[in-house]
């Protein structure tokens, strides 16, 4: 009772202070665009898309995850026994080699948790300063997996951006980096996302170390994980499906991808996955490239390291689709990106966005997104580039340092056709079953710039840029006997059978459009080619003449040279029955076909002869003169459009390749407000000496790359802060009708 009294005798405590209201927190460089959560139409889509990536088998199975574990405790005890041995081999100490450590840390899918079924394992040995990467990784910790029994196809690549080691570990794909620290003993609680690990290290250990640094940073720098890796991996998934996955050819790897997610979710942190996969095409078909994606500031610091700044460095001006990276030094993790790459993922960004709509408006399931994108009934012409090889261990490597040229083979041609020839890389090769060699086949996708105004007749000559492409090619310097190439060009009638899912060629149904759909065409301003090719369907369909048809047999006859066994299956079964001698007789018949014709080109629509070229034995200057395309199609010339494309091409190759892309006819894209420098870099105001350095809401976050487009992503009040200038770096609009002419056009 006496405590009752007392109790209630204290006095009456003050009602605590009103709490004021925090700001939300902000993701990145920028303040969110939305902070809108998901409704409930939009949490039964997420459920949807999650059923949907199970049943695509996307995730791995229980057992698969174990093992992956297993391989990795094994991995880390053999470097830790390697770096003892090296240790005490040394003459260092008994305590020294008992605290010699090294340690495997992992980054890429895997350290980012969207890994799937089969998916290697991005991997990174750390050791102490005196383990070195050339004498003691590539070859006494190579010579040590290779007595490994569950080992297998072990590629050692010294001279690579990122020196590598590859191999399978009982079944799993390893890709392994080494970074020497200077330190003597690493210790097991290393932290890695340390600035400290960069000290007194060179350049090639600063790029293996990034891939850690760079994953740890972006977990740490998005609102919610989960969501992000979800997102992720759908949009993995789409990329693969849709030919635009692969940062050797010149479109976006892994990482990219996983920087362009993590800036969304910083732009709507409260969006759940299927928000953000429809955001995600919102965005960036309507993104003002070449303005950078951050997800932090870049930071320069004392260490000196190159960091990606287009003030100072030219070389970073001619980037076209900076996707920088979050961790110190920042780099630019897309610079394989060429004008052709990027006008093919905005066109599938833009088909993803239209997608996504009808989603959004139960017009079309998630499976309509992932539909494969119909890579070889998407162009009339193409470059086949065959490869072949002694055996398999040498044609992996050998199409390993193809593949990674094939990025420089697509931006030969921009430069010599000044742009107007573009093209696509396939991100994918392909095997003929049927031949009993090491053999593989890439292939490229040919077409003009679409709305350039080309004379009738004009031809696109690539052979002496195919001709430079095999000479790069053959400064391969672990090219052994029977590594061969040859490049032919093929129309899409001609492609290989076996580039087919069912091993046979689809059947095309070409349905004749009317003369008042040909006349709509013309008159709303589409591109000539369309409409022009329309006309020429009719005109073939409706004017049969049958003289007119002998006449062109015996054209073709008279300027088409033979054959004579130069087509990649003859060359394979010839390499079966002896390398040396198909070399030889190659060079022999390609000297006969340059001699009965110097000029093979395509006329009038008609398929030409396959020409193939062996690089190392057979490619002279003679026989490169058989290589020439020719683009007929008529386009209405438009007295509106003005092209000082020509000018250029005189006067610098490159700049000319550059500035071609600003007119092209991907969405975002504009660079009609940058000039171009003497020496062919873009340039515009931000990026001059001085200026303050662009960030990816816009220049100095008074305007947004954005612009008024904007409105159409997220309709709200909230978003007029974003919207005090709207031109980002380019001065002209964002282009709306992006015409997805590679899935339309017609044979």
């Amino acid at each position: 009772m006496v405590r009752s009294d007392g109790f209630n005798s204290l006095p009456t405590p003050s009602p605590p202070p009103a709490e004021q209201k925090q700001p939300p927190k902000q993701w990145g460089v920028t303040r969110p665009l939305s902070h809108a959560g998901p409704s409930e139409a939009d949490i039964q889509r997420t459920r949807d898309l999650e059923k949907f990536l199970v049943a695509s088998g996307l995730y791995e199975s229980a057992e698969e995850a174990a093992k992956r574990e297993e391989v990795l405790d094994r991995l880390k005890q053999i470097v830790k026994d390697w770096v003892k041995e090296l240790t005490r081999l040394r003459g260092y100490t008994d305590q020294m080699v008992e605290d010699a450590n090294a340690l495997i840390f992992t980054f890429g899918s895997y350290r980012l948790g969207v890994h799937g079924p089969g998916a290697d394992i991005d991997t990174l040995c750390i050791g102490p300063k005196y383990v070195s990467r050339e004498e003691d990784f590539f070859y006494v910790l190579h010579n040590i997996l290779a007595e490994i029994e569950e080992v297998t196809e072990l590629q050692p690549v010294p001279d690579a951006h990122v020196p590598v080691m590859k191999f399978k570990f009982d079944g799993i794909s390893i890709d392994l980096l080494y970074a020497s620290i200077s330190l003597l003993v690493v210790p097991d609680d290393l932290d890695i996302s340390n600035i400290s690990v960069l000290e007194d290290i060179d350049e090639p250990t600063v790029r293996s170390l990034n891939g850690c640094r760079v994953a740890d940073q972006i977990l740490k720098l998005v609102p919610n994980i989960e969501n992000f890796r979800t997102t992720l991996r759908c949009l993995k998934f789409w990329a693969k499906r849709r030919g635009v996955y692969s940062n050797v050819t010149g479109f976006l790897g892994g990482v990219n991808w996983a920087l362009l997610v993590a800036r969304l979710c910083q732009f709507y942190p409260n969006a759940n996955p299927s928000m953000l996969v429809s955001r995600f095409f919102r965005v960036y078909t309507l993104w003002r490239w070449p303005n950078p994606v951050m997800l932090c500031e870049i930071e320069d610091d004392e260490l000196g390291f190159s960091i990606w700044d287009p003030r100072k460095n030219p070389w970073d001006r001619n980037h076209l689709m900076p996707i920088i990276t979050p961790a110190y030094p920042c780099m630019n993790s897309s610079y394989n990106v060429s004008a052709s790459t990027l006008r093919v993922m905005m066109e599938q960004f833009q088909f993803g966005r239209e997608i996504c709509e009808d989603i959004e408006l139960n017009k079309a399931q998630w499976s309509t997104l992932f539909e494969p994108y119909l890579f070889f009934e998407s162009y009339k012409n193409y470059l086949q580039v065959d490869i072949i090889a002694a055996d398999l261990d040498d044609l992996r490597a050998w199409r390993g340092w193809v593949e990674s040229r094939l990025r420089q083979l697509t931006l030969m041609i921009e430069r010599d056709t000044c742009g107007k020839l573009q093209c696509h890389p396939y991100p994918h090769d392909y095997v003929d079953s049927s031949k009993h060699c090491a053999h593989c086949a890439f292939f490229m996708g040919l077409q003009r710039k679409q709305g350039e105004v080309i004379q009738e007749g004009q031809q696109f000559d690539i052979r002496q840029t195919v001709d430079e492409f095999r000479h790069q090619i053959n400064s391969y310097i672990y090219w052994k006997p029977g590594m061969e190439i040859y490049v032919s060009h093929v129309r899409r009638k001609q492609l290989p059978p076996y580039v087919f899912p069912e091993g046979h060629k689809r059947s095309r149904h070409i349905r004749l459009m009317s003369q008042q759909q040909v006349d709509k065409v013309s008159s709303d301003g589409s591109d000539a080619c369309r409409s022009d090719s329309a006309e020429r369907v009719i005109k073939r369909k409706k004017q049969v003449d049958l003289p007119e048809l002998e006449e062109r047999r015996e054209k073709r006859q008279s300027i088409s040279p033979q054959k004579q066994g130069l087509s990649p299956e003859n060359i394979c079964s010839r390499v079966a029955g002896g390398l040396t001698e198909c070399s030889s007789a190659m060079s022999g018949t390609m000297k006969e076909v340059a001699a009965t014709n110097e000029s093979c080109t395509l006329m009038d629509g008609r398929a030409p002869e396959a020409v193939s070229f062996n690089s190392r034995h057979v490619c002279t200057g003679s026989s490169m003169r058989m290589l020439q395309l020719v683009d007929r199609d008529k386009e209405l010339p438009d007295d509106s459009k003005t092209s000082n494309q020509e000018k250029h091409c005189a006067e610098n190759s490159d700049t000319c390749c550059n500035s071609s892309s600003s007119n092209s006819s991907y969405g975002s894209s504009s660079y009609s407000g940058l000039e171009v420098n003497k020496n062919g870099s873009l340039l515009d105001d931000s990026y001059k000496a001085g200026a303050p350095l662009l960030l990816d809401n816009g220049c100095n976050k008074e305007s947004s790359v954005l612009g008024d487009a904007l409105l159409e992503l997220e309709p709200h009040a909230a978003l007029a802060m974003m919207l005090k200038s709207g031109d980002g770096v380019g001065s002209e609009p964002v282009q709306e009708n992006v015409m997805r002419l590679s899935l339309t056009s017609t044979a």
